[in-house]
Parts: structure tokens; sequence; C-alpha cells
């Protein structure tokens, strides 16, 4: 059906009419996007213009009005009705009847609508209070009735907005970073609100209405497709949810995709972010440029009268060959070459980020439209600009993004494409790839003191990820990409080997020492072998720390800033010369010693409960985004079923375990017995923590049988509805035989959730294993534990027995 019937079918049937002409409307496949958009505030159009003409007769100087997003004929298919009734103050009985014949019918449809009755003065006096009201009115577009009132509206309204600029811009930037604080940055979110979040669908509308003002102007080329591409993705959120959302949820994600005809989620998601990116790009510019203006209108009259009306010069301070500053910006030197000079954009980039100061738009078109490729291998020059640009620390971001908009940061790394604007479906990371390897950069730039070669520390920071753009382990890939890039970039053989190293074991250092027994020399040995050097192994720690860093609050803490640094301090040791000896028992300290000998002399057992305090500012990793939190000590005899117990007892006591350690305690000579030893990091799930003593009776019941933790726990989970969310990926178990000549060690990998380490401990017993250590981490939404276990004789299980017992472990936690 074409618009012109749609448009009669709704005009000759009222509002059913108009009813059964939008859904047909919205139901066809052939029509999305700016066209349908624009048909459906046609159809809508017409309709309104039917009810205005039915109740108009007995109201004169009247009119119907669009504003906002209908007033610019952008109808998604669950956008608002934004209208104005625009009267000039004549018979207001009338002028009421009349909008009441408009707004109930619009109600009965159950369409969303935002109206206003008011004199054309009455609306220039909204719109000098509310900045909200004054942009809805800068795109009012007449539907009906007195076209000469809503022109002079437009024309007052406007008038305005230009002579008020210099006021009401900053107020209206203020405004958009309040929001952006609260939203967050589209490109960057999992969940993104296409319009609220920075970057979206009310920054682009912000745009035109700073054009307006005719103060300053965004860049234009990519914004107007980027604006369409995320209304194009919140027509298709509408159809899939049958709602009025902006926010791209999860769940509905994948359902969106296919309404737009994309691959998957993924897929969605890059689109949006790149199109956020766009916005985003453009409004930090134009809000510079609009700062600049203000800046020159208010200096110019003091400067004049300074200089007897004469001319005011620029003032342009060099920076480095060919780059200059000016007016708070970088730009190029009048005498610069962008065709001669394949360097230039690497030197004026670094120059900017050194100086803290923004490479401006012009420069940075310029420089891409007429930059020859770098010979390969790089020059040192620009090998080096590149070090000097990625160890400035947190300008270096700003100045990537712009040289990244105009497509320079492909230009000099291809391999780059790939990663660029990727997702990342893991709640622990905050950023896209791309931004989460700027980011590590920019951590990796705080610890260039610590490192012999910082050069290949802020380049492995960059790379570290670029594995991720390719199918398989990011890391085995980006191995293979890393040694062709650091070739390109001009690095020698040794160098490129040793980022190669960097790239490929980036997460050694961190999985080790969270997941595996450091006490164990084969533990130590492995990573020994893997690092190669002592000057490697200083650069992967410090990548470790500004990895974790640079990934979000869950990925980087002071007990896993100190589990890896003692992993450091032992694999150094070996790369010393050091042979680690097979372990001893570790002496208990003294409260240890005391919870030991009590639980053996009361033959039950005995805990103590502590916050634990942060150490020094100076003494914690950079960075470091949570305390240390509450320590649990649990001493209890050597029996059958102590990690189950107290692991069921914090679930029931709703205790969060962020980390756990389960070792058996030598007792001192004359004292007779065995000792478990559990230490335990938790924080409560609500409210305060339980007093020690309700602990320590819960657990001598759980130890005795007489507490029946499975069905309490299953009762609670009863009690409480699973909320809709993602779905997480099955629990997987792993047996890493050559972990360890001393025990079997048997990972579990799974969604956390209360009773986890329960029910894992529960069914390790049952398998009649000893847990001879127990390592557990949790990172965001995901539990990593290992367990180092043995047969009932001490010695590690047998190849066909372990993975039997994993794969039982594994149908439990799927169960």
């Amino acid at each position: 059906m074409s618009s012109t019937e749609l448009r009669d079918k709704a005009e000759d049937s009222g509002p059913s009419g108009y009813a059964a002409a939008r859904l047909r409307l919205l139901t066809e496949g052939a029509r999305s996007g700016p066209p349908r958009r624009s048909a459906l505030a046609e159809l809508t159009d017409d309709w309104l213009t039917g009810l205005f003409a039915a109740g108009a007769e007995a109201a004169r100087g009247v009119a119907l009005v669009a504003v906002g997003g209908y007033g610019r004929g952008e109808l998604s298919p669950r956008s608002d009705l934004d209208l104005l009734l625009l009267h000039d103050g004549g018979d207001g009985a009338a002028v009421a009847t009349l909008a009441d014949r408009i707004w109930y019918p619009v109600w009965d449809l159950g369409l969303a609508l935002d109206h206003s009755v008011r004199t054309p003065a009455e609306a220039r006096k909204t719109a000098a209070d509310d900045l909200k009201v004054q942009l809805g009115l800068l795109d009012a577009r007449h539907i009906a009735g007195d076209l000469g009132l809503t022109t002079g509206l437009r024309t007052a309204v406007l008038a305005d907005w230009r002579n008020q600029a210099a006021k009401r811009l900053p107020e209206l930037q203020e405004l958009s970073a309040e929001r952006a604080e609260r939203q967050g940055e589209l490109q960057y979110l999992l969940e993104p609100d296409l319009k609220e979040a920075r970057g979206g669908l009310r920054d682009a509308t912000i745009l035109r209405a700073v054009a307006a003002s005719w103060l300053a102007d965004a860049p234009r080329e990519g914004l107007a497709e980027a604006r369409r591409r995320l209304l194009d993705v919140r027509d298709a959120l509408h159809l899939a949810t049958g709602r009025a959302t902006d926010r791209l949820a999860l769940q509905e994600q994948d359902q969106v995709a296919a309404e737009m005809g994309l691959l998957d989620a993924d897929t969605l998601l890059r689109q949006v972010y790149e199109a956020a990116r766009v916005i985003s790009y453009a409004s930090d510019v134009t809000w510079r440029e609009v700062g600049r203006v203000l800046r020159s209108r208010a200096v110019r009259p003091r400067l004049r009268a300074m200089l007897g009306g004469g001319k005011p010069t620029v003032e342009r301070s060099p920076l480095a060959e060919g780059v200059v500053e000016q007016d708070g910006e970088v730009v190029l030197a009048r005498a610069a070459r962008p065709d001669r000079d394949p360097v230039l954009p690497l030197r004026a980039a670094a120059a900017a980020a050194q100086a803290g100061l923004p490479l401006s738009l012009h420069a940075v078109r310029r420089m891409a439209t007429g930059v020859r490729p770098l010979p390969t291998p790089w020059p040192a020059e620009a090998r080096e600009q590149l070090v000097t640009l990625l160890g400035s620390g947190r300008p270096t971001v700003e100045v990537w993004e712009a040289l990244e908009a105009e497509g320079l940061i492909t230009h000099f790394l291809p391999d780059w494409e790939r990663v660029r604007c990727r997702p990342q479906r893991n709640a622990v990371h905050i950023w896209t790839v791309d931004r989460h390897l700027i980011e590590t950069a920019v951590r990796a730039s705080e610890f260039t003191r610590r490192v012999h070669r910082p050069d290949l520390l802020l380049v492995a920071a960059l790379l570290h990820d670029i594995g991720k753009g390719w199918p398989g382990d990011h890391s085995v890939a980006g191995e293979i990409i890393v040694k062709d890039m650091a070739a390109r970039i001009g690095f020698d053989r040794d160098d490129v080997a040793v980022l190669a190293t960097l790239v490929r074991h980036h997460l050694l250092l961190v999985e080790t020492a969270t997941r595996r027994d450091l006490e164990d020399p084969a533990t130590v040995r492995a990573v020994a072998d893997a690092v190669g050097s002592p000057g490697t192994l200083e650069l992967l720690h410090a990548l470790t720390e500004a990895d974790a860093l640079a990934t979000g609050p869950a990925a980087w803490s002071a007990w896993r800033g100190s589990l890896v640094a003692d992993l450091v301090k032992r694999v150094g040791a070996v790369l010393a010369g050091d042979v680690p000896e097979e372990p001893e028992a570790a002496a208990p300290t003294a409260e240890q010693e005391r919870l030991a000998l009590e639980a053996v002399a009361t033959g039950s057992p005995v805990l103590a409960l502590r916050a634990q305090t942060e150490p020094p500012a100076e003494e914690r990793p950079a960075g470091d985004p949570e305390p240390l939190g509450v320590e649990l000590l649990i001493a209890v005899p050597d029996q059958p079923g102590a990690l189950p117990a107290v692991a069921g007892v914090l679930a029931m006591h709703r205790l969060t375990v962020r980390t756990a350690e389960l070792r058996a305690l030598d007792l001192p000579d004359g004292v007779d017995g065995s000792v478990l030893l559990l230490n335990w990091r938790v924080a409560a799930e609500y409210g305060s923590l339980p007093q020690a003593a309700r602990l320590r009776a819960d657990l001598v019941r759980a130890l005795d049988g007489s507490l029946d933790i499975a069905g309490r726990l299953a009762e609670r989970d009863a009690a409480y509805p699973r909320r809709r969310g993602v779905v997480a990926p099955p629990p997987r178990v792993t047996v890493h035989p050559a972990a360890s000549r001393l025990a079997t060690v048997i990972e579990v990998r799974a969604q956390d959730a209360p009773g986890l380490l329960f029910r894992i401990g529960r069914a390790l017993e049952d398998a009649s294993v000893r847990v001879r250590s127990a390592h557990v981490s949790t990172l965001g939404a995901n539990a990593v534990d290992a367990f180092y276990v043995t047969g009932p004789e001490g010695a590690p299980l047998p190849g066909e027995e372990a993975v039997s017992v994993a794969r039982k472990l594994e149908e439990t936690l799927r169960g």
C-alpha cells in the first residue's frame, strides 16, 4: 500500500482507520529506516489535521504544531507525539474544546502524548525558563491551522536562541556533561540507552541546536549516517519489544539484530558503538569550538582597546617540527607538508598528548587526506613518537580518538580494524577491546619507571589483546599478530620475541597467582619456563597490573596484587638460579597456631573473624579499587566434609566468598592430631556480618550432620523466583595434570552463585578425594576455582580417575 493510500485510509476511517494504516505501515517488511519514519510522520500529520479541522470551526487564530522528534519528522514505532496547540489568546473556551478533541483520540489509541496549549508569548517565556522546551521548539513544524502563528513562533524562537547563545550554550553543555555522568558512554555500554547515553540521539539533537545558534557547527562527515543508524536501531527495538524504550537490553539484542537483518548481537553493538563514537567525537569538537568562540568574544574588546582598534595577532608556539600550539589546540605549522612527512601525524599526536592539548580537527583532516604510508620497517623516529604518545598518560585517550576518527590509526596499524569498537561480553570489562588497549597503555605509563624497557611495556600494553579480533585463543592469535606488527614498527628480533612473549602470556601471572598453589615448585617452574628471563618477568609484572586496572574494578585488588607480587618474587628467584625445594610445611603464624591448638583441644572448629585494614597507600597497587575486606580464619580438626560444611554455612549466612584457601597445618612437636586451616575473604551480601559465635555454632552442627545445609539453601532458592536475565554459559571442569607433582589440579569455571562452593566441595567429598588445598577466586559474575586433590593415601589421582571425577563434578554443577 502506498503512502497516499495509507493517508486516504486514515482520513476515511477516523481513528480506527489511522490505527489500521499505522499497523500496516509498521509491519511492511519492505519499508524501514528514514522512509518509514517519514511515512509514519506524514500519516500522523494527516490524521491530526483531520481531527483539527473537525474541531476548529469555532476556534480562530489557532495552529497545531509538532515539536521535538515529531517536529523533525522522525517517528519511531513507539515514539511520543510532542504537540503544541498554539493560539493567539482569543476564545479560551473554544481552544480548550479543540484541545480535547485532539488529545482524547490520541490517548484512546494508546499513543504517548506530550502536549501543551500556549500563546506565542507563553511559549517563548516557557522556553526561556526551560532549556528542554526551547530545544523542542527549535524543531517546531506546522501541521494544521494558522500557518502565520507557527512561522512567527519559529522565527522568534530562533532569534531568541541566537541572541542568548552565549548564555544558554554553556548551560546546555553543563547539562550534557551531567547526563553523560549519569548514563555513561554509549560507545562502551553493554546495555546502552540509545537516547540519553553520551554519543546517543540526545547529543545528536543538541549538535543541531548548537548549529542553529550560528556560534559553532559540528563536523558533518558521517554525523547524519551515525544518527540514522541509531534511529534505525531504536525502530527495531520498538518493534521487537512492543515498548517505547531506548535501552538496548542484553536479552533483546539478538532479536533486534534479526529485525535489522544483521549477523548477530555483536554486529549490532559494533554498529551502535561506531555511530556513538562519531557523535561523541563531533560533540567534543563542537563544544571545544563553542568555548573558543566565547573566549574570543570575551577577550576581543579588551584587546582592541589595548591595541587602539588594531587587529590582534594570533600567537603560535612551536611544539615539534611542523607542529605548533594555537588558541589552545595543536595545529600544523604553515610550512608543514603531510604529503612529504609520513611521520608528521605521529609527531603531532605525541606533541599534543605531551602538552595535554587537543589536536585541531582541521589538522587531523589535513594529515589524513595527505599523509603517505610509512616505510617498512618504520623509521626510528616514527617508533619513538608512537612510544611517546602511548607514554603520555590520560591525554593519550583524546588524541588517539582524534586520530581514529579520521582513519589515521588503521593507516598506521591496519590490524587495529579488527578490534575497533569490538564489544566484550564480560561484565568485568567496562570498555570495548580497542578502548581497553588504550586504557592499558595509560595505566602502563604510570609504571615506566619500574621497568628497564618502558618502550616494550607501552607497546605490549597497546597490543596485548590484539588477537581478540581473530578466532580462537586471543593470546595465541595475538602472539602471531604482534610478531608481524612489532617487526613492521621497527623493533629488532630480540625485542619482537619479548613482545610476543608478553602478549602470549599476559594473563599468566594473575591466573597462576589466584588459581594455583604457589608453594608447589611445579607452579613456579612452569611460569619461569614460559617467561624465560628476569627482564621479561619485570615487564610482564607491570603489564599484568596495567591490564587488570584497565579492565574494571572487579579485576584488581590489593589481594590479587599481593599474590602476583609473591609469584613474581618466586619466579624471579628461579630465573636467578635458585632451585625451589620441595615445599615444607609453612610455619604457622601465632594466631593460626593458637586456633589450631584450640581446635585440637576442643575437638571442634574455632574461628576468628575480623576486618582487615588496608595497607598504607604507598604499599598498595596503583589504583587499587577495593580494600582487603573481611578475613575469616577457621581451624578444624582434620575430618571429611570440612570444605563443604564451611562453604555451606557461609552461604546460609549470605556471605559472599571472594577468596578461599585450604591447607593442612602441621602442629608443634608433642601435639597429636591434624588440623585443617581455612582462610577466607568474605563480604556480607546484605546488611552486616554475622557474629563469629553464630557462625561457629552452625559450623559445629554442619560437621556433626545435624544441620541440613542443602535443604536450607534449597528452601531459600525456592522462596526467591529466578529473575530474567542473561543466560550464563554452562560450567566447565578441567584437569591440569602437569600443574603439580604432588596433587591433581581440578579447575572449575562457573557462574558465581550462592552455595556454589558448597556444591563443589560436597561433590568432591562424594568422589572420595581429599582436597589438599583450594584456591577460590571470583571475577565479576564468574567463579574460577582450583582444587589440589589427592586420593585417600595422599597421592595424585591416576589420569582416568581424575578425568572421571572432573566429569562427574561438571554433571553435578550442570544439574
